[in-house]
């Protein structure tokens, strides 16, 4: 969702025009007192480099009440303390070269939920077949790590977790996401009504749109993901333009926000995301990535006799799965929606960089004046040799990339 990718390329600021944030990011205590262990028998990868096949990260989005605004939650006003991960995506960055596959989950799919750490020395027991939303609710952010490993058998060295808050507050830091609706949309649910045509979604607005399903496709949470879907490809084509990157003032915003955000609780980040050398290591080795080779898809499922959840199909999974490990580009074959909530309308053309930036707006400090560690040299391994055949993925496997300019569809 919005606060990982807002996250990594707020960091980028060091490394573009000397934006000194991390004299920020090292005086937020709360960055790693608050930091979630995903194993306490792992080791933290000491560079990106160290990690080999590519680097998963969880990204998670939950429906906690704590903290938020009543007004905008009523709600809130009669939760019963629960918190679950309505939003589940893993975000797979390739060795060299790089790509970014982007799998998001539904939180109605039944799965195995293993035994989990309670947090207070004992442990939730493991079930066999659950909503994987319930997996948060089980036993937290790390909880949620495990549940995605063991499903799709793949180690998750990064997390992070944002509330709603959180994403309206880091909404607001990007400065807006562009987005698009082939009809009239209205969601009695978000209380999101948007006319046919593009908007600018900022703050509330934008949250609303990232959790609506009503009013829109099938009106199911398949439809919900590729809503979401088009949502993260517009704001990932906003965070490597210049608007974004080239920006000291805007990669300053998005910094101090996250650390607030890390600060209020809004946002949760496992310990190795508070390496600020390797977030950087992170954020460097996604930011120039083709739009074509940012893909983004939906773990394939079947919906049960019930009509309402689904299963999980890991056959098929497992040749999306296989592809990632062996670093090989993909290519699309099915449709871009399994519930129909969104339409491809167009390419997106990647802009020509500028010329690098001039030496007097390198050397300008941001307000606070900082050097920022420098990246380890082991962040990027060497370039393997790559064939230019794509791996066609199965039909029942859909999405998109960064390169299609997508619209949600209205219900009906």
């Amino acid at each position: 969702m919005v606060s990982l990718a807002a996250v990594l390329v707020s960091v980028v600021a060091t490394s573009v025009v000397g934006v000194g944030a991390f004299t920020v990011w090292d005086a937020a205590t709360a960055l790693g007192s608050n930091a979630v262990v995903l194993d306490e028998e792992r080791e933290l990868p000491p560079s990106l480099g160290a990690i080999e096949g590519g680097v998963n990260i969880l990204m998670v989005g939950t429906d906690s009440c704590e903290g938020q605004d009543l007004e905008l939650f009523p709600r809130c006003a009669e939760d019963d303390g629960g918190e679950r991960n309505d939003v589940t995506m893993l975000v797979h960055i390739s060795d060299n070269p790089r790509r970014v596959t982007v799998v998001s989950f539904p939180r109605d799919m039944i799965v195995p939920i293993p035994a989990c750490s309670d947090g207070q020395g004992g442990e939730y027991p493991a079930m066999t077949a659950q909503m994987l939303n319930a997996s948060y609710l089980e036993g937290g952010l790390a909880c949620t790590a495990r549940t995605i490993e063991e499903l799709t058998g793949e180690r998750i060295h990064f997390a992070a977790a944002i509330r709603w808050t959180g994403v309206i507050n880091m909404s607001d830091a990007i400065g807006g996401v562009d987005v698009c609706v082939s009809g009239d949309v209205s969601d009695r649910h978000t209380g999101l009504e948007l006319t046919a045509g593009n908007h600018t979604l900022v703050g509330a607005e934008a949250l609303q749109f990232l959790r609506m399903r009503h009013g829109i496709g099938d009106g199911s949470d398949l439809g919900r993901i590729s809503n979401q879907q088009q949502f993260m490809s517009s704001m990932v084509r906003k965070l490597q333009s210049d608007a974004v990157l080239a920006n000291p003032s805007a990669l300053f915003t998005l910094a101090t926000t996250a650390v607030d955000q890390v600060s209020q609780e809004q946002l949760v980040l496992s310990s190795g995301l508070t390496n600020p050398t390797l977030m950087v290591q992170i954020a460097m080795a996604a930011k120039d990535v083709a739009y074509e080779d940012i893909v983004f898809v939906q773990y394939p499922t079947v919906y049960s006799v019930d009509g309402i959840h689904v299963q999980p199909v890991a056959e098929t999974a497992e040749v999306l799965f296989q592809a990632l490990r062996d670093n090989e580009p993909l290519t699309l074959t099915g449709e871009a929606s399994q519930g129909y909530g969104v339409e491809v309308t167009g390419e997106a053309d990647k802009p020509e960089p500028d010329a690098a930036p001039d030496a007097e707006a390198a050397a300008s400090p941001s307000p606070v004046e900082t050097a920022a560690p420098s990246p380890a040299p082991s962040s990027s391994p060497p370039a393997v040799e790559q064939s230019d055949e794509r791996v066609a993925l199965p039909s029942d496997i859909a999405g998109t990339t960064a390169a299609q300019v997508t619209c949600t569809v209205p219900e009906g």
